[in-house]
């Protein structure tokens, strides 16, 4: 299982954000079509979501450390029924899970401009 520092997966769950989920988990639990699946989508994708539709918390965080053991992926989120996780790719320039560099100068605010004259 991979692991990730803190900046690292901040970023992931900002990018995790706007993301839709590519796999469900029901009634049936992890079966080998749905580990077949998420590992699909993380070759393709880097970073999911998997909705699981079950109530129990401690068997939805059982299906996150089993699916990150046995595909070598990282866990980034446990949000209510939603499991985010990540995985590089192993072809290709992936895309790096490290925060941007901090701004050198600080941001303007709309009223700074305005006492500009532009002479």
């Amino acid at each position: 299982m991979l692991t990730l520092s803190s900046d690292e997966r901040r970023v992931l769950r900002a990018r995790a954000h706007s993301l839709q989920p590519v796999v469900s988990i029901s009634q049936n639990g992890l079966s080998e079509a749905v580990v077949r699946e998420v590992d699909v989508n993380l070759s393709s994708h880097e970073l999911i979501k998997i909705r699981v539709y079950n109530d129990d918390r401690l068997a939805r965080e059982q299906f996150l450390s089993t699916l990150c053991e046995r595909l070598d992926a990282a866990p980034v989120q446990h949000i209510g029924k939603l499991l985010v996780i990540w995985r590089p790719r192993a072809d290709g320039p992936a895309q790096s899970a490290r925060p941007r560099p901090k701004r050198s100068e600080p941001r303007r605010s709309k009223r700074s401009f305005q006492g500009d004259s532009g002479t």
